[in-house]
């Protein structure tokens, strides 16, 4: 796969485009997982929390302004969450 240059890209664009590519490196080859969107999705989401969280210190209230949301849906996404192993 080669690699186009992307110069306008944010810190964070740069990250997952990073990441993504390594992500298809270490495939070496093998069929791409159906359902690949949904599952970084939800997986960005859940580090997207847990570091605002900690940036935070846990407090929701301030957790959920910075991400744009009310505290109502950061609780609720937070409860829904699967465990994690």
């Amino acid at each position: 796969m080669s690699s186009t240059p992307h110069n306008g890209d944010t810190p964070i664009q740069k990250c997952v485009r990073e990441e993504m590519k390594r992500y298809f490196d270490m495939l070496n080859g093998e069929e791409v997982p159906c359902g690949l969107y949904r599952a970084i999705i939800d997986q960005v989401e859940d580090a997207l929390y847990d570091a605002v969280l900690e940036a935070c210190q846990g407090n929701q209230t301030r957790a959920s302004r910075w991400l744009g949301i009310s505290r109502g849906k950061l609780r609720d996404k937070l409860k829904n969450r699967e465990p994690s192993s």
